[in-house]
C-alpha cells in the first residue's frame, strides 16, 4: 500500500483534506476488492462442499467401473476435469473475458465437489466437520496475518512453491512405496505449506490492488485471487483430514 501522508501532519488545510480523502478512497477500494475475493472464494468452497455432500451417495456407482476395479470413464473425467479448469484459468486468463473466467471458476468449484465426494465415503461426517471448522479458523487467522503484517512475505514464496512441488513428487512416490511414515510426513508438510501460502497469497493480493485498481484487469485479478485462496483452503483442509480424520 502506498505511504499516504497523514492529514494531521499537514499545515495546509486543503492539502490535508485532499490527501485524507484520497487515502480514504484507496482504503475503501481496497476493502471492497479484498471482500470481493473472499466472497468468491467462500462461495466456491460452499458450492464444492454442497456438491460433494449431495453427490456422495452416488459416488461409488458413478466413479467406479462396473467390474469394481479402478475408475470408470466418467470417473476419470470427473477427477481430471478440475486440473483442466485450473490450467485454463492460469494459462489463459489474459485472453479470457472476466465473465468467462467467472464461469470457469464456478465450473471448477462444481466439478471439484464431484471429485471430493469420495471423502464422505472414506471419513466420518464428524471428522469432516471438525477438519472443515479447524481449517476455517486457521485460514481466517493466517489470512488476517497476511493482510495486516508489515513483514514482507515475498521471500518465502519461492520456498512455498517448491514445497508444493515437493509434496506432489512425494505423493506420487508414495503410490509405489505405500509408506505410512511418508504419508504422515506429507500431510504435516502439506498443512504447513498451504498455511504459509494462505498468508503469502493474501499479502500478495493486497499489494496488487494499487496496480489493478480502476483497470479492466481488476475483475480477473479478483477471480484468480479467489482461486488461489480457494486452493489454499481446500488443500489445507484435505491434509488436516488425512492427519486427524477418523476413517469409516
Amino acid at each position: 500500500m502506498a505511504n499516504w501522508p497523514d492529514p494531521r501532519s499537514t499545515s495546509a488545510g486543503f492539502g490535508g483534506v485532499n490527501a485524507g480523502a484520497v487515502r480514504a478512497d484507496h482504503d475503501a477500494g481496497l476493502r471492497s476488492y479484498m471482500l470481493s475475493i473472499y466472497n468468491y472464494m467462500a462461495s466456491g468452497v460452499l458450492v464444492t462442499g454442497l456438491v460433494a455432500m449431495l453427490f456422495a451417495p452416488y459416488a461409488m456407482q458413478v466413479l467406479i467401473s462396473p467390474n469394481g476395479h479402478g475408475l470408470s470413464l466418467l470417473g476419470w473425467v470427473i477427477f481430471l476435469a478440475p486440473l483442466g479448469f485450473v490450467m485454463t484459468l492460469n494459462f489463459g486468463i489474459n485472453r479470457l473475458q472476466t465473465s468467462t473466467a467467472q464461469l470457469l471458476f464456478w465450473g471448477y468449484s462444481l466439478v471439484n465437489g464431484l471429485s471430493l465426494s469420495v471423502i464422505f465415503l472414506a471419513y466420518t461426517n464428524t471428522s469432516i466437520a471438525q477438519a472443515f471448522f479447524a481449517t476455517a479458523a486457521g485460514f481466517a487467522g493466517l489470512s488476517l496475518f497476511g493482510y495486516t503484517t508489515k513483514r514482507d512475505l515475498s521471500p518465502f514464496g519461492t520456498f512455498l512453491i517448491m514445497g508444493v512441488f515437493g509434496i506432489l513428487i512425494a505423493m506420487l512416490l508414495n503410490i509405489w512405496l505405500q509408506s505410512t511414515a511418508l504419508a504422515l510426513a506429507i500431510s504435516i508438510l502439506g498443512v504447513l505449506v498451504f498455511a504459509g501460502l494462505t498468508a503469502y497469497d493474501t499479502q500478495k493480493l493486497k499489494s496488487m490492488y494499487s496496480y489493478v485498481a480502476g483497470t479492466d484487469q481488476m475483475g480477473k485479478v479478483v477471480i484468480m485471487g479467489a482461486l488461489n485462496l480457494y486452493l489454499d483452503f481446500i488443500n489445507m483442509f484435505l491434509f488436516l483430514l488425512r492427519l486427524f480424520g477418523s476413517r469409516r
